[in-house]
């Protein structure tokens, strides 16, 4: 049987479903696998050095942050103050 147009979920509340499903299972995926990185501090099983530590959080910290950066609207201009001078 075929849903009428007034009986369909418009696309901003499938959109909406969608991310909501979508993000709860990302979201839950990575918490699972930060928690997979925690068990790598036992040093009864791993030889590390803290270097190597600073390395990993570095670049979980950016991807982090440029997935942060992508959900920010560009639509509010300029953040800073203009000058000349500066580049």
């Amino acid at each position: 049987m075929k849903q009428t147009k007034a009986s369909r979920p418009s696309a901003m509340s499938r959109n909406r479903l969608k991310f909501l499903r979508l993000a709860e299972k990302r979201v839950n995926k990575v918490a699972k696998q930060l928690q997979l990185i925690g068990n790598l501090s036992n040093r009864t099983n791993y030889s590390y050095d803290e270097a190597e530590v600073e390395k990993i959080f570095s670049y979980i910290e950016a991807c982090v942050q440029s997935s942060r950066e992508r959900f920010q609207s560009s639509d509010n201009g300029p953040t800073g103050a203009f000058s000349l001078t500066k580049d």
